[in-house]
């Protein structure tokens, strides 16, 4: 087990999944807080990094992408109090950061994990039900349906028609961005079948409106939550959904010669590791059939 505890937060690794567990510095915000204790799938990774300061240092995990809903629902704009993977690291503990780097890249190349997009969540998105009041509006969601009711400050056009309730089925897609100077956020969701509307989220009666205080990065945790239950945006279509006059594809594929070049580089990789002393004469022998099963 490989373990840092700082003030930011703790990271464990067991050799299969990386548990990031918030702490309570000022450091720390809203949303990581709320989120709580997150377990990452060795598969889920792309990568590890340390970056060393002179006062303190910072570890980054880098998911691959469309692995995690929280992620994929940010698309990276999420500061560094939200984002739960990173940590802060004071200058005397970066040998054990250290530790932790070469334990997960030793981890992801002996079990040969790629680093690219994948076509399911491998995270399961923040605990529910969700509610969470910020803006002109409160939104819950049950895992089933996604409710909204607006406050005294919504917009007469907005809240006149009275909450809004939209089933998990009728949903197409969620829309999330973080307010920016003067410029506000908002939290919206798409319904299936309806043209892209135009309409500014103070106005949509399917939006949150986020002006930047406090409880804002929130709604991204209800944009994940409901994310996670939509299909995968990379998830192959069934048959059914083709349209008339496409044709099905073979998703059965022969190995490309790419596919071949990068086997043999990760056999190099695991050759120089065994060499340098890295892995014992077992676990260069057990990675290499495992790879070598890929050819």
């Amino acid at each position: 087990m490989a373990e840092i505890i700082q003030k930011d937060g703790t990271w464990a690794f067991d050799g299969d999944t990386v548990r990031i567990v918030p702490g309570h510095d000022k450091g720390v915000g809203l949303l990581r807080s709320t989120l709580g204790e997150v377990a990452v799938p060795l598969e889920a990774l792309a990568g590890i990094a340390f970056e060393s300061g002179r006062r303190s240092g910072r570890l980054r995990l880098r998911l691959r992408d469309g692995a995690d809903p929280l992620l994929q629902v940010t698309g990276g704009k999420l500061d560094d109090a939200s984002d739960p993977y990173r940590l802060t690291v004071e200058s005397d503990r970066s040998g054990v950061a250290e530790y932790i780097v070469d334990e997960v890249r030793t981890a992801l190349l002996l079990d040969g994990v790629e680093s690219g997009p994948v076509d399911r969540y491998l995270l399961p998105g923040p605990a529910l039900p969700l509610t969470v009041g910020a803006g002109d509006a409160t939104v819950t969601f049950d895992g089933e349906r996604v409710r909204l009711e607006w406050n005294w400050k919504t917009e007469d056009s907005k809240s006149s028609g009275g909450p809004r309730t939209i089933e998990i089925g009728d949903l197409d897609s969620v829309e999330w961005l973080p307010s920016a100077g003067l410029d506000n956020g908002y939290l919206r969701f798409r319904v299936a079948g309806a043209a892209p509307s135009a309409t500014p989220p103070k106005h949509d009666p399917y939006a949150a409106e986020l002006w930047g205080f406090k409880k804002d990065p929130l709604m991204a945790l209800v944009g994940a939550a409901v994310v996670a239950r939509l299909p995968h945006p990379r998830a192959a279509r069934p048959p059914a959904a083709l349209d008339s006059g496409e044709q099905p594809v073979d998703t059965v594929k022969e190995p490309s010669a790419g596919d071949h070049d990068a086997l043999l580089r990760r056999l190099r990789e695991l050759g120089e590791l065994h060499q340098a002393g890295i892995l014992t004469a077992d676990e260069f022998t057990t990675a290499k059939q495992a790879l070598l099963r890929h050819l």
